[in-house]
């Protein structure tokens, strides 16, 4: 696993480029490929300068920053680590939080330019309700309004609201609370189209029709990394990207 400061500058108010855009990848152990994966997807097709931080549980335990039991519902170790994004963006300028079993498959300068200092938070809106009784590798796989919105999250971390989202909230409160953004009123959460959260097996791609094109797959069922899922859709897609990852790390060692 590795840590990555790419080429490229943070969007912070609809067209003001200046530091680094802030990424948060969530990371867990079982995941390590498809986290390098993400990772990779991201930096080779950035045009501006990027900055991403693994969001790693044990250390945050280690920092005293996470103190949280296990929920027997909690599918990955960042269920609940996500929500310190703000605080680990130092509540400042606009960043985004995305689960490790994404590929990118375009530049995320275009995720940018449709940030709005308006909001507090921005995602896809998603009405998802799987059929499927575990996904990954045979983990539980939940219900809940909300679902999959807080998978990938433009966060305004300066944003009051935001403010709240201290150590102590994201340790004590509920799953219902955090993943259902319940700090906010729904005017203050935006939208994002849901091509830069397409959900393999639910969204679909309409034929000539560029505008249903993903531009990042959530892989939220499992992914080609899991022996349950190797033909899982556009798994041919994530090897591809996984190869070329390969390629590239042997030759740089």
């Amino acid at each position: 696993m590795t840590s990555a400061n790419g080429n490229a500058s943070q969007v912070t108010n609809n067209g003001d480029v200046r530091k680094p855009f802030k990424i948060f990848i969530g990371y867990d152990p079982r995941e390590d490929q498809a986290y390098e994966v993400c990772r990779h997807s991201i930096l080779k097709r950035t045009s501006i300068p990027v900055e991403i931080t693994p969001i790693v549980q044990s250390d945050l335990r280690a920092k005293g920053l996470y103190w949280r039991s296990r929920d027997q519902f909690e599918s990955t170790e960042f269920s609940f680590t996500r929500f310190l994004t703000p605080f680990l963006a130092n509540y400042d300028g606009w960043a985004m939080f995305v689960d490790c079993d994404f590929l990118y498959l375009a530049d995320i300068k275009e995720l940018t330019e449709l940030i709005n200092d308006k909001y507090a938070v921005m995602c896809v809106h998603h009405d998802y309700s799987p059929k499927e009784k575990t996904k990954m590798d045979g983990a539980v796989q939940t219900v809940y309004p909300r679902k999959n919105w807080s998978s990938m999250v433009l966060y305004n971390c300066g944003h009051p609201k935001n403010k709240g989202l201290t150590p102590e909230v994201v340790n004590n409160q509920t799953g219902a609370f955090l993943h259902r953004f319940q700090w906010l009123d729904d005017n203050e959460i935006g939208s994002v189209p849901c091509v830069w959260n397409f959900l393999e097996g639910h969204n679909e791609v309409v034929e000539n029709d560029p505008k249903t094109f993903p531009k990042a797959i959530h892989y939220t069922r499992g992914g080609p990394w899991f022996e349950a899922w190797k033909t899982c859709e556009f798994a041919d897609l994530w090897l591809k990207e996984m190869e070329e990852y390969m390629k590239k790390k042997s030759n740089v060692s």
